[in-house]
């Protein structure tokens, strides 16, 4: 496999179709119009193609600064992200999507970078605990009372009404659906303890239901997982 990472404003219209369609096949309740308005509103975007160089995952990400108590943070936002289930069992996306976030936030005059991610799927909540040491929501650890305040200013600043703080969900007006069969947690997996919490917190990912997580981005919170990943992403080539 291979990875392009590119500014969403270098994506050609054949990149455009096969994210939408790649989308399509494993998502309910996909609109072109919906999608091209939440791509538009992204920077960088992380395509990763199979030596057919078909496109078989992809993320979107976007990156920008607020101010929350008077400091300045730069905030990564997920967006759209997606793995074809053929390139399951591998982690290329998420090492691609750690070097990329470095090198793009390297950029940047705060040092503190903080990850906003929402997600409908168990998959997805899964990489949290792989890969960082400290993430929120956590099984075996309460939110501290400062990380949920950030949490909800930086909810609320980015979806609005749609945010329910009370539940830590987004119900967007037009959810985007697991198929089926990738929305029904396997039968071996419910007793991990980390994927019974996500359907505890989010019963109603089925539905679109997509629950707000967050991360401090830095080093220190990496997990062993995590630094074997960036040693493995560094000696890749640099982002354009």
């Amino acid at each position: 496999m291979r990875a392009r990472v590119i500014q969403r404003s270098k994506l050609s219209a054949r990149d455009r179709d096969s994210m939408f369609f790649l989308l399509k096949r494993h998502f309910l309740g996909v609109d072109r119009r919906v999608f091209n308005t939440d791509l538009n509103e992204k920077n960088w975007i992380i395509l990763i193609e199979n030596t057919k160089d078909e496109l078989v995952g992809f993320s979107t990400i976007y990156l920008y600064r607020t101010n929350y108590k008077g400091e300045t943070l730069n905030v990564i936002y997920s967006g759209d992200t997606i793995v074809d289930r053929s390139a399951w069992n591998s982690f290329y996306l998420p090492r691609v999507w750690i070097k990329t976030v470095k090198e793009i936030c390297s950029r940047e005059e705060s040092d503190r970078v903080v990850w906003l991610l929402i997600t409908s799927g168990y998959r997805t909540y899964r990489f949290l605990p792989i890969f960082w040491k400290q993430y929120y929501p956590k099984y075996d650890m309460e939110t501290p009372s400062d990380v949920r305040s950030l949490i909800d200013y930086l909810a609320r600043e980015r979806f609005g009404d749609q945010y329910d703080h009370d539940l830590g969900i987004v119900k967007f007006d037009h959810p985007q659906k697991l198929i089926h069969e990738l929305a029904i947690v396997p039968e071996g997996k419910r007793s991990d303890p980390h994927i019974a919490f996500f359907n505890k917190l989010n019963p109603r990912h089925a539905q679109g239901d997509e629950l707000v997580c967050f991360a401090e981005l830095d080093d220190e919170n990496l997990s062993a997982a995590g630094r074997r990943m960036v040693s493995a992403s560094m000696t890749s080539k640099k982002i354009a």
